[in-house]
């Protein structure tokens, strides 16, 4: 369990680095959208025939940092539209 913890922190600072931009995410909203990448590259994986959802291989991480890249700028999208909508 630490381990998934730790490695959805990784995956989620790398998510940040390769997202461009200054991204607004404190250190709970980057674990969360690894841990998000980090289940989305395991699943995939796994249907891969690669390995096991909750095991680290290297499709598994490739897969996951890039799901978390989607989800940060989701996320960031979606924050600056609320932003947009509450200042109107």
């Amino acid at each position: 369990m630490i381990g998934f913890i730790i490695a959805g922190l990784v995956i989620g600072a790398l998510a940040r680095l390769f997202t461009p931009g200054r991204q607004k995410l404190g250190l709970l909203a980057t674990l969360l959208l690894g841990l998000a990448g980090s289940v989305i590259g395991g699943t995939i994986a796994s249907i891969l025939g690669t390995g096991g959802i909750f095991e680290l291989n290297v499709l598994g991480f490739i897969v996951a940092v890039i799901s978390s890249v989607m989800l940060v700028g989701t996320a960031e999208s979606l924050a600056a539209r609320n932003k947009k909508n509450v200042t109107r």
